[in-house]
């Protein structure tokens, strides 16, 4: 796979994670990265490739993830926030 489709792959990863992450249930965000480190487990069961490289790749793919997740969270706060006052302003 050349490099511009990996990179393709990259960022349509983390925007789903991202559309994940903005549901109302919070384990919906979680699936992506479990995803990983299933996958890397196997890969690692298998013997397909190094443990220092599985374990670089999953902590910084983790760390890539959680903070979409983190994001995700913050911008359906936000939304709920926005909401609410303006159920406030009707209100009024």
């Amino acid at each position: 796979m050349n490099e511009v489709m990996r990179l393709l792959l990259v960022v349509i990863i983390l925007g789903f994670q991202f559309f994940l992450s903005t549901r109302n249930n919070v384990y919906w965000g979680g699936i992506i990265p479990a995803l990983l480190v299933i996958l890397m487990a196997y890969f690692v069961i298998t013997e397909r490739t190094e443990l220092l490289h599985t374990i670089l790749i999953t902590g910084v793919g983790l760390l890539f993830l959680l903070a979409e997740w983190g994001k995700g969270r913050k911008e359906l706060q936000k939304r709920r926030k926005k909401e609410l006052n303006k159920m406030r302003t009707q209100d009024i």
